[in-house]
């Protein structure tokens, strides 16, 4: 008779790195989730408040500057104190003011509450990469990397149209309420599944000069960025914006260069890997935002789609991302980024340059074959083009590199709304100057902004096509950091 051994009917303990991807999926779904749901409420909101949509648009603004300026800051702190406290702290944080938003009785509370609600936020966006890279293997880093930006695929996906249900059906607090379940659920197993992680082993001050100018900096460059055109790039507001920017910017570099422990170690960026990913994940989000901001007034002002099917022809991208995404990652943990990456810019470029030839009788199918060019590309640039940037950084400044990811996407988005909005702004009047029909040159000024964009997406495959082997670069700089 065969004796069972000591382990005979347990069950298999779940590897740690699934235990950390499902308490990091809930942080950067909620946190993703809500940067897109608030839009769909801006209507509402200013007919509750009775306020003009200048005002209003300053609840979705506090929280996207917000969240930009902190995300490298906190990234640092994460690597000097704790990833998991910090993530802890954002989920807490991120909760308490979803519920403050919630309870906001008029538009100056509820944007003070954004900003609470961004803070948050930007404690899980700057630790939840850099969890996932200290929790998988170094062979799976991609994966994790492709498994993370389906997550973020699902949030963009589910925000706008769970949005407009649940302001619907309950009114547009419940966009914010729906978030105390979850944030707490999330809380609960970010405690119990998170390992401790060690903090840094020298007794380090946090920068709080350089985390103050990138702050400034990075706050005056979105603002004027965003309101550029509608307050017009000569006005002095915008070039008083610039000039903080620009003078914030350089008492950083300033301050960094001459601290012992930056904010951001300066060195980073002599490492090809890491400066050359950086830069492409700029122009693909500047190309990204560009379709975003743009093919919303092509299908509704020139086609005359109704919302429902504009919405869903615009699926096509997160959707397309949310697949290819985990499939990308994972061929990136076999064959490098390099490819894969350049592959997704010249994707996204052909995507552009079609879409931009669409004339007012192309079919939905053929519509969505270029937004889907898009989404490949995208899915295909994401995932491995952060593993780079996660792989390129030491151990002890993987929060650095997480907040950097997040910060580049963010710039990189407002950035792209305010080229294609230039471009359309500046070429159809000089159309409509010229004598065409304003739709006619509206259409045109679309086209435009479109191939100009393009062509910047074009321009980013060259930085990916140089960033240098990978793991010997990557390498090198954990040596650099040693030698310190």
């Amino acid at each position: 008779m065969a004796h069972a051994t000591p382990d005979a009917g347990r069950r298999p303990r779940l590897e740690y790195k699934w235990k950390a991807l499902a308490a990091v999926a809930i942080g950067t779904f909620m946190s993703t989730l809500d940067s897109s749901i608030v839009n769909v409420a801006m209507p509402t909101l200013a007919s509750e408040f009775q306020v003009e949509i200048t005002t209003v648009e300053w609840v979705a603004m506090a929280y996207m500057l917000t969240v930009t300026g902190l995300l490298i800051s906190l990234g640092r702190l994460s690597d000097m104190v704790g990833r998991k406290r910090i993530y802890n702290l954002g989920l807490l944080i991120f909760t308490a003011g979803s519920a403050l938003c919630a309870l906001a009785g008029g538009i100056g509370v509820l944007i003070a509450a954004r900003v609470v609600q961004g803070v948050g936020a930007a404690m899980l966006a700057a630790n939840g990469a850099a969890i996932l890279t200290s929790a998988f293997p170094r062979t799976e880093r991609g994966q994790a990397m492709g498994l993370n930006g389906t997550i973020v695929g699902a949030g963009l996906t589910v925000g706008p149209s769970l949005g407009g249900v649940l302001i619907h059906a309950f009114g547009w607090r419940s966009i914010f309420t729906i978030n105390l379940p979850v944030g707490l659920v999330g809380l609960l197993l970010a405690t119990l599944l998170l390992r401790p992680d060690e903090p840094c082993p020298e007794q380090e001050r946090f920068d709080f000069a350089g985390a103050l100018g990138l702050l400034v900096c990075l706050a005056g460059l979105l603002l004027a960025l965003s309101h550029g055109e509608a307050w017009g790039w000569s006005s002095r507001p915008i070039l008083a914006l610039f000039g903080v920017s620009l003078f914030s910017g350089a008492h950083f570099l300033r301050t960094e260069a001459r601290v012992p422990y930056p904010t951001i170690d300066l060195s980073l960026f002599r490492n090809r890997l890491f400066s050359a990913a950086s830069v492409s994940a700029v122009a693909s989000y500047v190309a990204i935002a560009s379709v975003v901001f743009t093919m919303p007034f092509y299908l509704q002002q020139l086609r005359g789609f109704s919302t429902a099917h504009m919405g869903l022809m615009l699926t096509v991208i997160p959707l397309t991302m949310v697949v290819v995404s985990p499939v990308s990652g994972w061929l990136s943990d076999r064959i490098g980024s390099r490819v894969l990456a350049s592959a997704g810019m010249a994707s996204i470029a052909l995507g552009l340059v079609l879409l931009s030839h669409l004339g007012t009788q192309a079919t939905p199918l053929a519509i969505m074959g270029r937004l889907f060019l898009v989404g490949l590309g995208n899915g295909l640039f994401a995932s491995p083009n952060s593993s780079a940037i996660m792989g390129a950084v030491p151990p002890q400044r993987l929060g650095v590199a997480s907040g950097m990811i997040s910060t580049v996407r963010t710039t990189g988005m407002v950035l792209g709304v305010a080229i294609a909005g230039a471009v359309i702004a500046v070429r159809r009047a000089a159309l409509v100057a010229a004598g065409l029909a304003p739709e006619t040159a509206f259409g045109s000024a679309l086209a435009g902004a479109l191939l100009v964009t393009a062509a910047i997406a074009a321009a980013g495959i060259v930085p990916s096509l140089v960033r240098g082997p990978e793991e010997r670069r990557a390498a090198c700089a954990g040596c650099l950091a040693t030698a310190r």
